[in-house]
C-alpha cells in the first residue's frame, strides 16, 4: 500500500512559453509551504526543465499540460503529463557547444530518480522523485533558536 498524501497540487497548464515560469515559480512556492525549502530550488528547476519538453516535443493544439506535485512522509513528487505518448523523452549525448539538450542530463543529475510511463488514458507522464529522510523543517531561520 502506498504512503498516503501529505500534499498535493495539480494545475494544467497551457502550452505556451510563458506557462514555464509561472509553474517553476508556483513549484518552489508550494515545496516552501510544505516544509521542504532545501528542495525548493531543484524541485522549480526539474518542473522547469520536464515542462519545457512537454511544451517542446509533447503539446498538441488544444490540450493542456498537468503539472502534479505529491509529498508523501517517504517521498517529493513531480509529474508533468502531455498528450504525446508517442514522443517518449530518452537522454542524449550533447557536444559542448550545443545550446539544447540537457533537460533530461539535468533532471537526472537533480532528483534521486525520474522515469516516464503511459498517462492514464491519452499521453505521457515524466516524472522525478526525492526521497524525504526525517522529518521536514519550517522554512525560516534556525539561527537563535532555543528549545
Amino acid at each position: 500500500m502506498p504512503d498516503p498524501l501529505l500534499h498535493e497540487d495539480r494545475l494544467d497548464y497551457t502550452p505556451v512559453p510563458r506557462s514555464v515560469p509561472l509553474a517553476r515559480t508556483r513549484t518552489a512556492r508550494l515545496v516552501v509551504e510544505w516544509g521542504h525549502p532545501g528542495l525548493a530550488g531543484d524541485v522549480a528547476l526539474v518542473v522547469s526543465e520536464l515542462l519545457t519538453n512537454a511544451l517542446l516535443h509533447g503539446s498538441l493544439r488544444g490540450r493542456l499540460i498537468r503539472v502534479r506535485l505529491t509529498v508523501t512522509a517517504a517521498a517529493l513528487r513531480v509529474e508533468v503529463s502531455d498528450p504525446r505518448a508517442e514522443r517518449m523523452p530518452c537522454p542524449r549525448e550533447v557536444a559542448d557547444d550545443d545550446q539544447f539538450g540537457r533537460g533530461l542530463l539535468l533532471v537526472g543529475a537533480l532528483a534521486e530518480q525520474w522515469g516516464v510511463g503511459p498517462r492514464g488514458g491519452v499521453g505521457k507522464t515524466v516524472w522525478a522523485e526525492w526521497g524525504l529522510a526525517g522529518v521536514p523543517c519550517e522554512a525560516g531561520p534556525l539561527i537563535g533558536v532555543q528549545k
